[in-house]
């Protein structure tokens, strides 16, 4: 919701992560306590091989959790490789934390004055993944339709020809 779309307007060159992990599931609270999934790092791998034309560097550092480490690395290492390893239907769907929602629309708030692309995620920061998904192809779909329309002016010609017009008078 921010990360993306700040990156897909700035189009770098090439993406340097610094790879710690401490958000990772098994460190405690006072050093990450996010529990992340190694498949939810995975998944952020394969979203940021989408920047770049897929040059993508991943520099692991530091690391409290040796199991940690090795499970987020093996997924973010399979994940350039090309493996994509599914996530549950339960995690798609599931919405995030309040606490996180409104750091986002805060961040999103405070970035949007400086990066057009964030303003249209603020509306499905709340969402599940699964949602979020189907309001982004909603709202393309209609973006789409709407760039489809043409208008055009009628001549007064073609109003006095309208059929319609003609089977007013008859009735």
């Amino acid at each position: 919701s921010v990360v993306m779309p700040i990156a897909q307007e700035f189009s770098p060159d090439v993406v340097l992560v610094s790879a710690g992990f401490d958000a990772a599931d098994g460190n405690p609270a006072p050093l990450g306590g996010y529990k992340v999934s190694a498949k939810c790092f995975g998944f952020l791998t394969r979203q940021l091989m989408s920047l770049a034309g897929g040059r993508l560097i991943l520099a692991l550092e530091g690391g409290h959790d040796l199991t940690a480490i090795c499970d987020a690395s093996e997924a973010c290492v399979s994940a350039l490789l090309g493996i994509q390893d599914a996530f549950p239907e339960d995690v798609l769907l599931q919405k995030p934390n309040a606490n996180a929602v409104h750091s986002l629309q805060t961040v999103i708030e405070i970035q949007s004055q400086y990066w057009q692309n964030v303003k249209a995620y603020s509306r499905s920061v709340g969402l599940s993944y699964v949602a979020a998904q189907s309001k982004d192809c909603e709202e393309t779909d209609a973006v789409n339709a709407l760039a489809s329309l043409s208008v055009g002016v009628m001549s007064n010609k073609r109003l006095l020809d309208d059929p319609m017009e003609h089977d007013c008078d008859s009735m």
